[in-house]
């Protein structure tokens, strides 16, 4: 019976190892007509696992006259997506289809609207050099700003 026991304990503390292991960290961050991120840099700190990553769109303005979205990339990459979403669709988030270089993204949102996208850290490397940015066509030389992670 003791055998029996210790084994259920066993297996239930591996199956929520891998939970109580994870840690999502929640950032939101605001965009506006003027096209303007509300921060310029967003800190994760080291032990976060996921990110749940909300976008708002405080503005009034429709998606088709003046959308944004939250784009991530390693910073060397940030010109050549950006350029290259241009080339692209509102139902592309004006980013290349299936691209590795996009680490994570939301859809393009429209004045008073928001949206979420969440994503593992797996794919970042602490103290790499990151930055985001809105992928509307134009909008990324001045709606852009530094992730730091751990």
């Amino acid at each position: 019976m003791a055998k029996t026991r210790a084994w259920v304990m066993g297996l239930g503390m591996m199956v929520l190892a891998p939970s109580a292991m994870a840690r999502v960290c929640a950032v939101s961050i605001d965009s506006t007509d003027q096209m303007t991120f509300s921060s310029k840099q967003i800190t994760l700190a080291a032990d976060c696992s996921e990110v749940e990553l909300t976008l708002r769109h405080a503005g009034k303005l429709a998606v088709t006259a003046m959308g944004h979205n939250w784009v991530l990339t390693r910073t060397a990459d940030y010109q050549p997506v950006a350029m290259a979403g241009m080339r692209g669709s509102l139902a592309d988030s004006y980013l290349p289809r299936n691209d590795a270089r996009v680490l994570a993204h939301t859809k393009v949102i429209g004045g008073g609207q928001s949206t979420r996208v969440r994503f593992s850290t797996r794919q970042l490397e602490k103290g790499g050099d990151y930055t985001f940015f809105c992928s509307f066509p134009g909008h990324f030389a001045m709606m852009k700003g530094k992730l730091v992670f751990g």
